[in-house]
Parts: structure tokens; C-alpha cells; sequence
């Protein structure tokens, strides 16, 4: 029987939604990426609340929040426990812009979806791999082999083969077939006819103008805007197309020996950058080659300046500069925060380079017309004082006392730290010392650890049970316990402080932010919220760099795939209306547009089935050498079927003759060469190869016109001595059965 196949989207279906999409292969069920938006409404995980603790494995194609975003919080709160795969620079990646959307909006409220904590949990149940490595998966999904191609747009950016007996799935989203600074283009023009492709619509209304032209726009925009003064803010995501802008940027700068000061402000910019120079391997094969043959690393930046702290970027040198900053949204970080400053000033220009998500600030200054003036809400932390102080401290007096007499440790909730943990620690308390007195005959203080038992009632202090060491063995050693090589919250890394600031004249007279920063980590704080509006007065304009085919190229990509079966998600409306009528005329028969929730059952018409080949048929069977495989012709019945489902493939009593069939595939520019070596002249003309001034060779479609099937060798021409020569020629290239 043939393997079952549905596909259900979860979210990012007729609009540009997150993606997240649930496949089921047979019972195996696979979660498609796992996007949130930069808003974080919880309303857009409903779907996948009601499925997270059912998947089995997650597979992610990028690292930015649309394809990702919502894992951290799906792990912690959803129940989802399956593993995930994916590429390494997605793994890093990911986790730096998921860090930086933590730390951009902690530093400035009460944010409580998740924590670096619950970010780590998220990508420590990972399997990373490279592109064309076959995974097979075991267990409940024995005979499901997954492999990552490379499919552009952002660093380690993944198209998903997922395979099983005959059937062949392809998951590609979001490609880019053009060849960029830092990236290969997609290699999804090399498979033909898969049984089902999941492909999004996102940009097919959109057609791109040619790369020259584009790179020359925006530093033209940017270097009027840097002469007439003004500051140049481009909003950018943590770890994405941010590095493309950079070598672009960095490349004019070199060239024209520029001295403005160009910045990258984010919270794990020094981060961002160290992973982009020891993943060259996954970038252009341009900057591999560069590394290879001058040791000269693309990302050892010389023009940028990484700023992870406001107070770093305000050193700059004054006057006009660009900066990339994060986030793009303008939801939360520097880029909100520089945005509110610069919009009055006309001098200025805030450059965006992708489109801004639904419901977003970004999105609503690139309306058409941009708004004059928009409402911006500011947050802000800040330490309690006076009254506010004093009623938090008797409430945690109150608390404190209360525990005490309960046994039960509480947590202050009030202000969590950074690297806060999932659940609740040791409980420190104050113990009287019998006889301990100190001035003024207050009892001697001391710190005891609770956790896990309770002192009995006739006891004078807390007793500690013993534990009798009984360690467990195997072949290998002493079984050890992970958690015991958790690493602690001191020595973990300080995803903000990565980069030491500069040497600041009069340390000592001026205050210390950081000082004051882990001031207001240990003192209870309150966040103050302020509505402000803001007239923008600042220039506001769109380049497309986000590195997506266009419309066109997209419509081609898929007439060559020429798949069975076709799965359209993520993309508005009418641009998903709009490809879907145009791939039922030009690309395959079969092309779905499911909405959220709705199932499709895109399983092949074709029945499979399993054989087992007999010895006595496989003891007649002469093969054939083909490259690093060993064909053969086979001729058999089927007999009857056996316990395990499995059908014996006999002998035939008296083999039917066949045509010989021709192995290989044969490109006519090769063939020319071949003639060119056998004393044949041969050059292209209309299409098709012309010989000797009497003969045309062509490849011809054998089946289904423009939707697809395969190709056939054809030799035109007057039957002579000429014509059986170069059929012969034409035979040789091929390995015949």
C-alpha cells in the first residue's frame, strides 16, 4: 500500500502569518517550522497548542522569528517535546535572535513568555546536519529518511526532503535562486517530479529589479542622506539579512575610503558576527574560495562598529551615521528607541529592507501613504522608592513569614532576574543560634538551606537526612547525573556584555551604567509605560533585500519541478489565488490551498508495494556497470503474499522480450564536444543541435505537454552512412539494458 500523506497548516496560510505547518506521514507527524511574530500573540499559537504535545519531529528552514520564533515558548508552555532538526547555522542563529528578542524586551518590562532559559531548552533537543546528509529516523518513523538542501535567503537556510518508500516530499519556503554576497542560490531546480512539493506564494505578485540596479539605489540613498547631515537608521533582524547589507556596505566604504561611522546595534552583535566567520563553509562559494586562497575572512569587519549597549553607540564619532539596529518590526529594542529620536528630524532617513510583519510599527509606516504621525508606547524600568518601596518590602516580609511557618519557598516575582530558572530553588531563611547573641542582644543570623523536607516541630534546627552513596555502573563507568553538569548561573555567558566597551576618560567621576543596570537587576523595579506621539518628519523608504525569488523566477522554478502534487501556504490571499490558477495551467493538476486547520490528503495515486527478490530469480540476472550502481533488466511474477506483508517476485516461466532501454542522461552541449573530438562539426541553432550540416538532435517532452514528464532523444536527418554513425555516437553515451 502507499504511504499516507497530509498536510494541515497551523498557522501562515492565505496570509503572511507565521509558518508553521503540521505533516503526517502515515503516523509520523512532522512540524514544518514553528514561526511567531514579533507581537506575540498568543492568539496565533492557538492551532498549535492543540497538536505540540502529539509531534514527533520538528524541522526549521531558518533562524528568524517568522519560521521559529514560537519554539522557545512551545517547549516551555505547549508540551512540545520532539526533536528537532536542522542546519548549524540555523541552530546559532536561531538562538541569537531569540536571545536578543528576550533581552530587548526584558530590559524594558515585565516580559514573561520565556526566558534565555527556556530559549536554551528549545535548541538543546537538536540534531544539526549538513546540506545532502541523509538522516533516517528510527522508531515510530523507521523508514523515513530526512536530508537538507540549501535554499538561500538566510544563512543555513533549508529545503526539507522528507522520503518513504516512493513517495518523495519537498519543503521549500522562502528560497532564493540568485547567487548573493554571502549565500548560493537554491538548489531546488534539481529535483523533478517529487510526489508532493509545499512551497509558499509569498512573493508572486512581487518582481524584483535586476541587482545591479538595486545595490546602486540603496547606497545612493544612503550616502545623499550621509552628506546632507542627516543619520540613516536601517532596521534589521538580530542575525539575518543584516549580513548581506553589512558586505555590501562594507565593500563601497573600502572602496571609497568612507569615514562615517556605520554601526551594528544589537544586543549579540559581537556574537552574530563570530558565528558568521566560523561558518564560512556554509556561505558563497566567492568567500569560501577567498578564505582558501588568502586566509581573508569576509566578516572580519573593518568599517562596522558592534554596539551592544546604547551608552557604546553614543561614543561614536558625532555627527552622520548609518546603523543597523534591531529589531525590524520597530516592536521592541534600539531601532524603536532610535526611531522615536530621528523621525522629527528631516535630515534623516529610516531605510527598510523587508517587509514589515502584520500588526507591527514597520508595517504601518510603510503604508501607502506613510503616516505623519503615529502613536508610539515606550516602556521603561525603574527602581521603587519611598511608599512604593516600603509597602513592597512589608509584602515580602509578609511572604517571608508566611513561608517560614509553611515550609514553602516563594519566588519575587516582582523582579526576575535575567537567566532566571523554570521552577523554584532552596529557600534561604534566618535561624536563631541558641546562645548567639550579637550587640544589643538581637540573636546570631545564619543561612540555611530548606529544600525538599520539613524540620520536625521538636527539633532546634533543621536536620539533614543521609544519603548512602550507591552509585549505578554499566560497561562504561559511574552513571552520572546531567543535571549535576548544569552550567551555573555565574558562569554563563553575558550575551549583552560581549564586547568590551571603550576606555572612558574620568572613569571615576561619571557613573557606571553597568553599575546601575545590575542596581536595578537586584532592586525591585516597576515598569512605566508612556504614550508619546511622534511626527515623522524623517524620510521613509523600501528596498527589497530580503532575498526571495521574485514572482517569475518563482513560476519557472516550479513549471521545471514539474511535482504530482502541489501544497500552496504562506502568502496573502490574492497572491495564493493568483499562483494557484496559475500552476493548474501551467505546472501540474493537482495544486491545494488549505486554510488553517484544514487537512488535505495529498497521498499518491499510485499503489506501492513491497517485494523480496528470490534467489533463483536474482542467480539469472546480469548487470550492468552504471557509474557507482549495478543495473539490471529483471523479468518476474509476483506470487503470494507472505506473513510480513512482503511480496516474492519469482522467475517468469517465459520472459516477454523488451525494448532495450537506455540508461543515462545526456546534456547536448557535452554531445557537441564529443562530435568536435570525432571530426563533426556541430553548433546550436533554434533550440536543437545541428550535424554536419544535415542532422538535428533535440530533446523532446514524451508525455503531459508543459505539465511535466519525461524526455526523449531525437535524431532528424536522411538515413546514410552519416545518420547510423552519429546514431551510433548517440548510443554510446548511454548504458543500454
Amino acid at each position: 500500500m502507499g504511504t499516507k500523506v497530509r498536510v494541515t497548516p497551523l498557522s501562515g496560510a492565505h496570509s503572511e502569518a507565521p509558518l508553521c505547518y503540521l505533516l503526517e506521514v502515515d503516523d509520523f507527524r512532522f512540524l514544518l517550522d514553528c514561526g511567531w511574530t514579533d507581537t506575540f500573540d498568543l492568539s496565533l499559537l492557538e492551532p498549535l497548542a492543540s497538536v505540540a504535545p502529539t509531534i514527533d519531529a520538528v524541522l526549521l528552514s531558518y533562524p528568524d522569528t517568522l519560521h521559529l520564533g514560537a519554539l522557545p515558548y512551545a517547549v516551555s508552555k505547549l508540551g512540545l517535546t520532539a526533536t528537532m532538526y536542522c542546519t548549524l547555522p540555523v541552530h546559532h542563529m536561531g538562538q541569537m535572535y531569540m536571545y536578543d528578542h528576550y533581552l530587548s524586551r526584558w530590559a524594558v518590562s515585565n516580559f514573561d513568555l520565556f526566558n534565555l532559559d527556556d530559549v536554551d531548552s528549545a535548541f538543546v533537543n537538536s540534531i544539526q546536519l549538513k546540506y545532502s546528509q541523509h538522516q533516517a529516523l528510527s522508531g515510530k518513523g523507521e523508514g523515513i529518511v530526512i536530508t537538507p538542501y540549501a535554499s538561500g535567503h538566510l544563512l543555513g537556510g533549508t529545503i526539507w526532503k522528507i522520503s518513504k518508500d516512493t513517495e518523495e516530499i519537498i519543503y521549500a519556503v522562502d528560497f532564493n535562486h540568485r547567487k548573493e554576497r554571502h549565500l548560493n542560490g537554491t538548489v531546488l531546480e534539481t529535483f523533478v517530479r517529487p510526489a508532493v512539493l509545499i512551497t509558499d506564494a509569498f512573493n508572486a505578485l512581487n518582481n524584483q529589479a535586476p541587482r545591479r540596479q538595486r545595490d546602486q539605489e540603496f547606497v545612493d540613498m544612503i550616502m545623499k542622506v550621509l552628506r546632507a547631515d542627516g543619520n540613516v537608521l536601517l532596521p534589521v533582524e538580530s542575525a539575518g539579512r543584516v549580513l548581506e547589507l553589512i558586505l555590501h556596505l562594507e565593500s563601497h566604504w573600502s572602496y571609497h575610503r568612507l569615514t562615517y561611522p556605520m554601526a551594528l546595534l544589537t544586543n549579540v552583535a559581537h556574537s552574530t558576527v563570530e558565528f558568521a566567520k566560523s561558518l564560512l563553509e556554509w556561505t558563497s562559494d566567492s568567500i569560501a574560495k577567498s578564505f582558501e586562497s588568502s586566509r581573508e575572512n569576509s566578516f572580519l569587519l573593518k568599517y562596522l562598529k558592534l554596539c551592544h549597549k546604547r551608552k557604546e553607540f553614543d561614543e561614536l564619532q558625532a555627527g552622520p551615521k548609518v546603523v543597523f539596529a534591531s529589531m525590524a518590526s520597530l516592536e521592541a529594542g534600539f531601532a524603536r528607541e532610535l526611531f522615536t529620536e530621528w523621525a522629527t528630524d528631516s535630515r534623516n532617513l529610516v531605510l527598510f529592507t523587508e517587509r514589515g510583519q502584520m500588526g507591527t510599527l514597520a508595517k504601518k509606516l510603510q503604508a501607502e501613504p506613510p503616516p505623519k504621525v503615529v502613536k508610539v508606547t515606550l516602556s521603561e524600568k525603574i527602581p521603587l522608592s519611598g511608599d512604593e518601596l516600603k509597602a513592597y518590602e512589608e509584602e515580602q516580609s509578609r511572604l517571608k513569614e508566611e513561608a517560614k511557618q509553611t515550609n514553602m519557598p516563594i519566588e519575587d516575582e516582582s523582579h526576575p532576574s535575567p537567566r532566571s530558572t523554570a521552577g523554584t530553588g532552596p529557600l534561604a531563611i534566618n535561624i536563631a543560634e541558641p546562645g548567639g547573641l550579637v550587640t544589643g542582644g538581637a540573636p546570631l543570623q545564619h543561612e540555611v538551606l530548606i529544600d525538599g523536607f520539613s524540620a520536625p516541630t521538636n527539633t532546634a534546627a533543621p536536620m539533614f537526612p543521609y544519603h548512602e552513596n550507591t552509585s549505578e555502573w554499566d560497561e562504561y563507568g559511574e552513571l552520572i547525573n546531567p543535571d549535576d553538569y548544569v552550567i551555573r548561573e555565574a558562569e554563563l555567558m553575558d550575551y549583552t556584555n560581549t564586547q568590551p566597551a571603550p576606555a572612558i576618560k574620568d572613569a571615576e567621576e561619571r557613573p557606571d551604567p553597568e553599575a546601575e543596570e545590575m542596581l536595578l537587576i537586584e532592586k525591585p523595579s516597576k515598569v512605566v509605560e508612556t504614550d508619546i506621539t511622534v511626527q515623522v518628519k524623517c524620510g521613509l523608504q523600501y528596498i527589497d533585500f530580503e532575498g526571495r525569488s521574485d514572482g517569475r523566477s518563482i513560476k519557472n522554478i516550479l513549471a521545471h519541478v514539474a511535482p504530482l502534487k502541489l501544497v500552496l501556504i504562506h502568502g496573502s490571499a490574492e497572491s495564493t489565488e493568483h499562483l494557484r490558477q496559475h500552476c493548474l495551467k501551467h505546472v501540474c493538476q493537482y495544486v491545494y490551498a488549505p486554510r488553517i486547520g484544514e487537512a488535505v490528503d495529498v497521498t499518491s495515486d499510485l499503489s506501492a508495494y513491497k517485494v523480496r527478490l528470490t534467489e533463483r530469480l536474482m542467480s539469472n540476472v546480469l548487470f550492468r556497470k552504471l557509474g557507482d550502481y549495478e543495473v539490471a533488466w529483471v523479468d518476474g511474477e509476483v506470487g503470494n503474499q507472505e506473513e510480513n506483508e512482503i511480496l516474492p517476485l519469482l522467475p517468469s516461466q517465459e520472459p516477454p522480450p523488451h525494448r532495450a532501454v537506455f540508461v543515462g542522461d545526456l546534456r547536448l552541449a557535452d554531445f557537441k564536444q564529443l562530435l568536435a573530438t570525432k571530426g563533426v562539426q556541430a553548433e546550436f541553432a533554434g533550440g536543437v543541435l545541428r550535424c554536419a550540416d544535415a542532422f538535428t538532435v533535440r530533446k523532446v517532452r514524451t508525455s503531459a505537454g508543459n505539465l511535466g514528464g519525461s524526455q526523449q532523444l531525437v535524431i532528424e536527418g536522411p538515413l546514410s552512412e552519416d545518420y547510423y554513425r552519429l546514431r551510433e555516437l548517440l548510443y554510446s553515451q548511454f548504458y543500454m539494458l
